[in-house]
């Protein structure tokens, strides 16, 4: 049965080597021979003068060719990549301002406690001076006899 099988797939090979053969034999005949060549010839001519003619129409229709839609295509694709480009950007750019919000409120705090800072310090100042004049000894007021006795001299 083994035998069967690859006995067939021999046979599947060399008729497709054969008809393969006789088939390019055929095409190279065929494009030798002048006047199959010729009548490709004018049948590519007759083809893209079609083509020709058929932009002209759409043209004259205002309507775009298939070249025309495929190049506005690469366009709008260029347009997409620059945009996201300029996307990727700006995404950028918020992050640094917010970076720099942040900073901002970071500064207000700073001048809150700045601010705070300086009333101590004036509390600080108040209280110094304070203590300062309770450590002075009083000074004794003379009393009035006092001085008249110390200022009379006897007659």
């Amino acid at each position: 049965m083994a035998d069967d099988s690859s006995g067939g797939d021999g046979l599947r090979a060399r008729l497709a080597k054969t008809s393969e053969d006789a088939l390019g034999k055929l095409a190279q005949d065929l494009l030798e021979n002048s006047l199959v060549n010729g009548a490709l010839t004018r049948a590519f001519e007759a083809r893209e003068k079609a083509a020709q003619a058929q932009e002209v129409a759409m043209g004259a229709l205002n309507l775009p060719s298939a070249a025309d839609i495929e190049r506005l295509t690469r366009r709008v694709r260029s347009v997409s990549q620059r945009l996201e480009g300029i996307e990727d950007g700006v995404d950028r750019l918020d992050q640094r301002l917010a970076g720099v919000d942040r900073a901002a409120g970071l500064e207000e705090r700073l001048d809150g406690i700045e601010e705070q800072l300086r009333a101590i310090a004036a509390v600080l100042a108040t209280l110094s001076e304070q203590t300062a004049q309770a450590a002075e000894p009083p000074a004794k007021p003379r009393s009035n006899a006092r001085k008249r006795a110390a200022g009379a001299t006897p007659e």
